[in-house]
């Protein structure tokens, strides 16, 4: 079913905060265009974290990456949003990193990365949000 993925700078110019994400990376001998039909629900390691995530109550969306002007992107390859700050004194950020990463800060879990978007990075996309932008883009793509 089609459905709206909001990129991550969007999100984190919404949050008005830096933001956290999972990305899923699957590309080794995979064929770039079999990323776009890749079942992401059925991905055992995605499977996993949503459902440690859903386990302890932490808010989650899927999103697209980095919106870019520039190309047409790659459709939706299966990344996720976090609703936790970046924040090393937060007691759910601690919880959530320590299932993500070793104590040397290594992820745990093959083909799963543990990213971070600093909100000023977002902010070089905020004429984005402005009204009919994505519109008038489309028209002169």
């Amino acid at each position: 079913m089609p459905m709206l993925i909001e990129h991550i700078d969007a999100i984190a110019r919404k949050k008005g905060r830096d933001v956290l994400f999972l990305d899923f990376p699957q590309r080794k001998n995979k064929n770039i265009f079999d990323l776009f039909n890749m079942d992401w629900d059925s991905l055992p390691i995605r499977q996993q974290v949503v459902a440690w995530l859903d386990q302890n109550q932490i808010e989650w969306q899927i999103c697209g990456g980095f919106a870019d002007e520039n190309s047409m992107g790659v459709g939706y390859l299966g990344r996720i949003y976090v609703d936790v700050p970046f924040d090393t004194n937060d007691s759910v950020y601690q919880k959530l990193s320590n299932y993500l990463e070793t104590p040397s800060g290594k992820m745990k879990f093959k083909g799963v990365k543990f990213c971070y978007l600093p909100l000023e990075m977002a902010m070089k996309n905020v004429h984005h949000d402005e009204p009919g932008f994505w519109e008038r883009w489309a028209e002169d793509f």
